[in-house]
């Protein structure tokens, strides 16, 4: 919907609410006419209801305003008289019109004095629900997001299990365009599992009513522009269609912008920039860039030893594991089942008869419980593996006595890699080699050639809802033939730390500014989510990562201290108080 349209819209709001209201307030010794002006009818009708007056600003928030306005209808409801679980009811399954029969049909009065106070303890704990719903979302959609880490794309800095608080006010909160979704839920409600907001399925049907309801992208003021390597969280822009190469053969799915995937990265290209890979590393401009100290990238190296590597020899070079296999032999039902409850166990596969391959995480199988219960197990051991490391890691796993080799895997230059943006044999480009390209700023106008419209593609028509239309090598924006384009928006190049294992911007390409989401500042929980129960979670928690910073320098500090001494300050005021209320 174009704001024109919203605009529309909101004036066919007022009409309605007018006709329906006018007169209560009458009735409630105000001017008819006041029920007929935008914005000021809102004001006065706070009057008339006796709530405050900002209120009226929670009004016109997205998302925030779903909540208010059955709350606006029922004491509206209550201000005349209709106070009963019926009419609370009526209120909200017509939508705020039962309010129209309460205007035309009833000789209701306007309670000028009537108490404010819930009439019962349902009420009161109805009412108190509402209000900590409306606070927890007005928080979470526009000041800060709790967020988890659910890969280890940035392993090292944040670890799979850490749990974020995610700044919307760093870069500008930006406007629910989905007007119409569940509180606090993201693209799913939890437990029942289903889509958690109204919008179309298919991409074409931009004129459905679904879609005509959605916002047009606005932003708040931020406190400040991302910088190079600020970590980021923002909407997947590939979360789209049915992947993201092009392939268009099965169902497409479509989500709006802020219900798609989000994601976290490292933005290591801003608007104007040059962007580069070379064996892994990353360049800027031309130059090597310089990541801050808490930074660590990685990549994968493959480690031999000819006497093999066990993961004890290994282990201390790695912060984890990703596997570790064993193989068994089982002569009783009870032996496997014994095995099959072991809390390490990722999988099983059995190999013959009575023997069976086990895949452990990091823990493996201690001698302790092989011992104890008389198992027949043994550990594989080889000789090569591959193993994620940073060049310091890797330095320092050569000087190891048996360690033979140590190399880094790197895809070389000139290797085609069919997934690796922007997914064209004209350019043959690899994870590790990659570019150069220019990641593209607001403003700025690029020729549109055979070269470079593989790059723009996507923002043209998808980013920046343009009708895009190719004829060979002519190109048709809006009906119009097209030698240049001016980008509307910043773009950024997000990417991960683990530099092989991380789904980034060298898969899917530029991150428009209207996907940016906000800014990860603090971990406030981290446990290993392989645990399997909730005693075995608490165990796992990292105490040193609790009410850390993502960003700054050295090494991250816990403020978890100061959190629980805030934490027993505020219990204690409260008791005081509390204490005081009793003895007056």
């Amino acid at each position: 919907m174009t704001f024109i349209e919203w605009f529309i819209f909101f004036i066919l709001i007022q009409i309605i609410h007018f006709f329906g209201t006018w007169k209560l307030y009458v009735k409630a010794e105000r001017k008819a006419w006041e029920a007929a002006v935008p914005i000021y009818n809102a004001i006065v009708l706070m009057g008339i209801i006796k709530r405050p007056k900002w209120w009226v600003i929670l009004l016109f928030v997205p998302i925030i305003n779903l909540l208010m306005f059955p709350i606006v209808w029922i004491e509206t409801c209550r201000s005349f008289g209709f106070n009963k679980g019926k009419d609370t009811v009526l209120a909200i399954v017509s939508l705020g019109f039962y309010i129209y029969y309460i205007n035309y049909a009833t000789n209701c009065t306007y309670r000028k004095d009537r108490s404010l106070k819930p009439p019962n303890k349902v009420d009161e704990w109805l009412s108190s629900i509402a209000f900590a719903i409306i606070a927890a979302t007005l928080v979470h959609t526009y000041f800060m997001q709790p967020y988890t880490i659910p890969t280890s794309s940035l392993e090292k800095t944040l670890l799979v299990g850490d749990y974020l608080f995610v700044s919307k006010f760093h870069y500008g909160a930006r406007v629910p365009m989905t007007t119409v979704a569940a509180p606090m839920a993201h693209d799913t409600i939890p437990i029942l599992g289903t889509k958690s907001f109204l919008s179309e399925d298919n991409p074409e049907k931009k004129n459905s009513w679904k879609n005509k309801l959605a916002l047009p992208y606005m932003r708040l003021p931020g406190l400040q522009k991302i910088k190079r390597n600020d970590i980021v969280v923002f909407s997947w822009p590939a979360d789209t269609t049915k992947t993201m190469w092009g392939d268009y053969s099965g169902k497409q799915t479509y989500k709006p912008i802020d219900k798609r995937t989000n994601y976290v990265k490292r933005c290591v290209g801003i608007p104007g920039d040059s962007l580069e890979v070379r064996n892994g590393y990353v360049y800027i401009n031309g130059k090597q860039t310089v990541l801050p100290d808490r930074a660590k990238p990685q990549w994968n190296f493959l480690v031999y030893a000819k006497t093999g590597l066990t993961t004890k020899r290994v282990k201390g070079f790695v912060n984890k594991e990703f596997q570790r296999k064993f193989i068994a032999k089982v002569t009783t039902q009870e032996e496997f089942n014994l095995i099959r409850r072991l809390p390490s166990l990722r999988g099983i596969n059995q190999n013959g008869n009575n023997e069976f391959e086990l895949i452990t995480n990091e823990d493996g199988i201690s001698r302790q419980v092989i011992q104890n219960n008389n198992l027949n197990i043994r550990e594989i051991t080889t000789k090569v593996r591959q193993i994620t490391l940073t060049d310091e890691e890797a330095n320092a796993l050569r000087k190891e006595t048996g360690i033979d080799s140590v190399v880094k895997t790197i895809e070389p230059k000139g290797f085609y890699n069919p997934s690796i943006f922007p997914h064209s044999p004209k350019y043959h480009w690899s994870t590790d080699n990659f570019g150069p390209i220019y990641i593209p700023k607001k403003g700025v106008t690029v020729a549109l050639n055979s070269d470079s419209f593989p790059f723009y593609k996507e923002i043209i028509e998808r980013y920046e809802n343009n009708n895009l239309t190719t004829v060979g090598d002519t190109y048709y924006i809006n009906g119009k033939k097209a030698t240049s384009y001016t980008f509307q928006q910043d773009y950024y190049w997000m990417m991960g730390d683990n530099r092989q294992n991380s789904l980034d911007a060298r898969n899917w390409g530029y991150v428009p500014f209207d996907h940016v989401v906000g800014k990860p500042v603090m971990i406030w929980l981290s446990w290993d989510p392989n645990t399997s129960n909730i005693v075995d979670k608490i165990k796992s928690i990292r105490w040193e990562r609790m009410f850390t910073t993502v960003g700054g320098e050295g090494k991250p500090v816990s403020y978890l201290w100061v959190v629980i001494a805030l934490l027993v300050g505020y219990l204690l005021y409260g008791f005081i108080s509390k204490k005081k209320k009793t003895t007056k």
